[in-house]
């Protein structure tokens, strides 16, 4: 029988908030995470708030947490200040039972589960933005992308094409971006 059986025996059903202090990373996540990356994730957290828990075991000799899945998020706290503040230092956890061996596989699992995005799905999403008349400036700090990144994906869902007749300019901008930009500046 499968001992996660029950809302009950999920993990998520039984979030602890506990200060920072009392959890540390462990010894053996091979996961790194680029400058851009991690800037997403603090612009995530302070938008969104923290929206999954930190996982972890009991740590055997000292009580504290040790994280399984979560180091970039405890980092972000501990990082940066208004993010500490936020929750008086209380990082969301959850706690499972593993040996270490099993810890170590449920974080590859969470690593390598994470998946990566297709270009075509973010082209969908930058177009999608676009026409709605978001800004290129906040398009690339929402979604922690660089200026060129951008350029290029403007290209490939054949935003660029509306342009064809234009001079180029450094960033195309839509009727609905326009109208934005000069409401904002009026009011």
């Amino acid at each position: 029988m499968d001992s996660l059986q029950g809302l009950e025996a999920q993990p998520i059903s039984n979030v602890l908030w506990v200060h920072v202090d009392c959890v540390r990373a462990n010894d053996y996540n091979p996961n790194s995470v680029a400058g851009p990356e991690m800037r997403l994730l603090y612009t995530s957290i302070k938008a969104d708030g923290y929206t999954q828990p930190v996982v972890t075991v009991k740590g055997e000799l000292d009580g504290t947490y040790v994280i399984v899945d979560g180091f970039h998020r405890y980092t972000i706290m501990r990082t940066y200040k208004d993010i500490f503040d936020r929750t008086d230092g209380l990082l969301p956890i959850v706690v499972i039972d593993k040996p270490l061996a099993d810890r170590m596989a449920s974080t590859i699992r969470h690593n390598r589960a994470r998946g990566k995005h297709s270009i075509g799905g973010m082209t969908t999403i930058v177009y999608g933005m676009l026409t709605e008349g978001i800004s290129d400036e906040t398009i690339c700090n929402e979604l922690g992308m660089e200026p060129e990144e951008l350029v290029r994906l403007k290209h490939v869902s054949g935003f660029s094409k509306l342009f064809k007749d234009v001079e180029y300019k450094k960033a195309w901008e839509t009727e609905k971006q326009i109208n934005y930009r000069k409401n904002w500046v009026e009011s």
